[in-house]
């Protein structure tokens, strides 16, 4: 079987040609991101009809990868930090002048929380560490002049906010310090004091998505009376149920579309393997069965203008890249916006498979399994790739970095290992206090048995990769299963869970007693924190390891892949050091990608064998080697 045509990884891990289009509250102006003459990820912004498109933003360095309209049609928004801090601004950019703002220029001081109102359409609110750089008071801001009051005070435990139908801050989900229980506080309007209706004690999951337009009821997700969370209606005074909406018996509740004006609940979206909707609104569902007669994939609605007549469409596909539609609901006219990289309509790329795995104590696994085009019969180099978080999951859909690993040779398996989110309070808590050596890393284990014994994975030729917590997983498995592994790509993991604990961000502070609980006490118990810490365990590694760190990364510090290497490099253990200065938690700028992944690819090709585009220096990577 030949080979297939190999995907340069410029167009695999660089900017995308455009992405992330969205449609202005008033429907007229469209803006997507897209590079700029100088290769860095702009906003830019035209006629809905696809005329004029111009940049309106001047990032010359990082690059912009989050941004929003403002609901006075006007001004743009857009968030952006400093070499990856974290310390998220709000800057405005005004479409008629061209004057752009930083609504929050605080040094230090991070802005979340962003919320807006389609009926006050002059201003924000955003919470701000400003007073207290533990916990983030709710700000209102004007978007023209910049002016910013405080409109509320956190009094220390809160986590999120809700408004009501007059934009007053109504609802606060606050987290409990002591025992890592979840609650929910209410107040009649802003004068009136706070009452607890719901609580969620730990284990359990569950928050609000809405007020009802008569500020009578709200609409929640809980898993309380369940495993899966449901979607249900409370009485705003009382907190008692008062109906139920839908529950899947399988997975949690992944998405609840509202009308924007009655706040009647038009679909709500569920994924197990992929991803699916239950619908409430018959023309909303009826728009739906139109839409999947034009384009395959699981299809989103991503953005609406404030009439809900106009919607921006995407389509996710498993083997191409997103296709975006412009949706008249009115005309059922659905105009073909652009793809993301048009450039991969050029290959053929590899399905992605969704399929379960047994664990070994009978825990159905949900994973996704991406073969080589030119696989045939195996067993083939195989690459376990293991996401962050750990509350977090994998999804099926398109997935860069698995297109590059089985366009290369290797066979890609992404598991959702216990403690991932979305598949019920069940499988979730069945991962507290089972890093490293417990049934977290036993999952990842078995995959890796499953995938051999199934005759997919060659056993001597198995890598383990992964970011954040997966790059943790990465350490735990070659120190603690080093006979598994002939290799591993550990990018920004924790390797001493105790310094981790340490030296979380301030604004973590009121989510403590979560790490506590999932993770275990590993800053006040050293037998425990050596027990599942990796640096602590470095002789048992047999594997060769490459290791890459952002220098400013908040949530995991470089001390701890500083701790990994030494610790490597203290039992003559070969490991390679690559950290980029101008990075945080992961890696934004393409540059530093091109040149990371490049280094990746040749390490797999020396251990495992697959193929390889030579790498080269990237112009404009910072990359240092230590």
């Amino acid at each position: 079987m030949p080979h297939p045509i190999q995907i340069p990884r410029s167009i695999l891990f660089g900017n995308p040609t455009r992405s992330a289009p969205r449609i202005s509250p008033d429907g007229r102006r469209l803006a997507y991101l897209a590079p700029s003459e100088g290769g860095v990820l702009n906003v830019w912004e035209g006629a809905a009809e696809g005329q004029d498109f111009r940049q309106v933003t001047n990032d010359t360095y990082r690059g912009i990868r989050s941004y929003f309209w403002a609901e006075d049609s006007r001004h743009l928004l857009y968030l952006q930090d400093s070499h990856g801090d974290e310390n998220f601004h709000v800057f405005a950019v005004d479409m008629q002048t061209g004057t752009e703002r930083d609504l929050t220029p605080y040094p230090g001081v991070k802005a979340q929380n962003i919320m807006l109102d389609k009926d006050r359409p002059d201003e924000i609110l955003v919470g701000l560490n400003r007073r207290d750089e533990s916990v983030f008071d709710m700000h209102r801001v004007h978007v023209a002049s910049g002016e910013t009051t405080l409109d509320t005070e956190n009094p220390g435990d809160v986590v999120g906010w809700l408004t009501d139908q007059r934009f007053a801050i109504r609802g606060a989900v606050t987290m409990d310090p002591e025992d890592g229980s979840t609650a929910l506080r209410v107040r009649d309007d802003v004068q009136s004091s706070w009452r607890q209706i719901q609580h969620w004690p730990f284990g359990e999951e569950g928050g609000p998505e809405d007020f009802s337009v008569d500020g009578k009821s709200l609409l929640v997700s809980t898993s309380l009376g369940g495993d899966t969370t449901r979607l249900v209606r409370i009485d705003a005074a009382t907190g008692a149920e008062l109906e139920e909406i839908v529950q899947h018996p399988k997975c949690d509740v992944g998405g609840v579309m509202l009308h924007p004006d009655t706040r009647a609940v038009q679909m709500v979206g569920f994924n197990y393997l992929r991803q699916e909707w239950r619908f409430f609104d018959p023309r909303v569902e009826a728009d739906f069965s139109f839409l999947r007669t034009i384009e395959t994939g699981d299809v989103y609605c991503v953005s609406r203008d404030s009439a809900d007549k106009t919607w921006i469409v995407a389509f996710t596909h498993d083997a191409g890249p997103v296709v975006w539609y412009h949706f008249d609901r009115g005309t059922r006219q659905a105009r073909k916006l652009f793809v993301n990289q048009p450039e991969l309509l050029d290959y053929t790329l590899a399905p992605m498979e969704p399929i379960t795995i047994q664990a070994r104590d009978g825990l159905t696994l949900p994973a996704y399994l991406t073969r080589p085009l030119d696989a045939g019969a195996g067993p083939h180099p195989m690459v376990l790739y293991v996401h962050g978080g750990p509350w977090a999951r994998d999804t099926w859909g398109y997935d860069p970095s698995s297109q590059w690993l089985a366009n290369r040779g290797y066979v890609v398996l992404k598991v959702n290992f216990r403690g991932s989110t979305g598949f019920g309070k069940a499988f979730i808590n069945a991962g507290n206090r089972e890093w490293g050596v417990g049934t977290m890393q036993h999952d990842l284990t078995d995959a890796v048995h499953w995938a051999v014994s199934q005759g997919i994975a060659d056993p001597k030729r198995v890598a383990i990769m992964g970011g954040s917590y997966g790059g943790y997983a990465t350490l735990a498995g070659l120190t603690f299963t080093p006979e598994l592994y002939a290799c591993g790509i550990d990018i920004v993991g924790p390797s001493n869970i105790r310094t981790l604990l340490q030296s979380i961000p301030p604004y973590w502070k009121p989510m403590r007693k979560i790490f506590d609980l999932r993770v275990g006490a590993a800053d006040q118990d050293e037998e425990w924190n050596r027990r599942i810490s990796p640096c602590f365990h470095a002789a048992h590694v047999r594997a060769p390891l490459i290791i890459a760190q952002g220098a400013n990364d908040p949530r995991v510090k470089i001390a701890e892949s500083d701790q990994m290497v030494e610790a490597m490099r203290a039992q003559g253990n070969d490991v390679s050091y690559v950290v980029y200065p101008d990075e945080g938690h992961g890696f934004a700028r393409p540059d530093n990608r091109l040149d990371f992944y490049g280094r990746v690819e040749e390490f797999l090709r020396a251990h495992l064998g697959g193929r390889t585009q030579p790498w080269v220096a990237i112009d404009g990577a910072t990359a240092e080697l230590r």
